[in-house]
């Protein structure tokens, strides 16, 4: 059996269709308690009770810098977030988690895997496999600049150019 030629733009709308449908369908969970889905994804990573950069959390919301900013302002208005000096580079700011944000974060992480549960929107054995292969489309992606340019040279050269 011949293989499909590969379709970028039907993987693309794939990933996408299935990342705003599932958004969706979490953030009528969030709404409940006056959550935003970038708040979770914050609130997510802030629960290891770690500390992080604010270029770390910008980077796991999917959020530029200012937009993190404003974001974070108002969770510290709303006492779920403080931040504090890194130290060990005082120059940082680290963001964690109040005590209140932490009951809060459980609280919704408590929901939304509720909501997942009953919506199964896959079997167990797929969500690890989606998983697995999301991680992996997601490091190769993540590839330097300069792994990237020379893997367009190289094609470049393939097609005789």
């Amino acid at each position: 059996m011949a293989r499909r030629p590969r379709r970028p733009e039907e993987l693309l709308h794939l990933l996408t269709r299935a990342e705003r449908l599932s958004a969706e369908r979490i953030r009528s969970v969030l709404d409940e308690f006056g959550c935003s889905v970038e708040a979770w994804r914050v609130l997510g990573l802030l629960s290891d009770g770690a500390g992080h950069n604010m270029t770390a959390v910008a980077d796991h919301a999917f959020l530029p810098a200012p937009t993190l900013t404003k974001l974070v302002d108002q969770l510290v208005d709303d006492n779920l977030v403080f931040r504090r000096i890194d130290p060990a580079d005082r120059r940082r700011v680290l963001a964690q988690l109040t005590p209140r944000g932490l009951e809060r974060w459980q609280q919704v992480s408590r929901a939304v895997r509720a909501e997942w549960a009953e919506a199964e929107p896959l079997a167990p054995g797929d969500e690890d496999a989606l998983r697995t292969l999301l991680a992996r489309l997601g490091d190769a992606w993540q590839e330097t600049p300069e792994g990237i340019t020379r893997a367009r040279a190289g094609r470049a050269v393939e097609r005789g150019r």
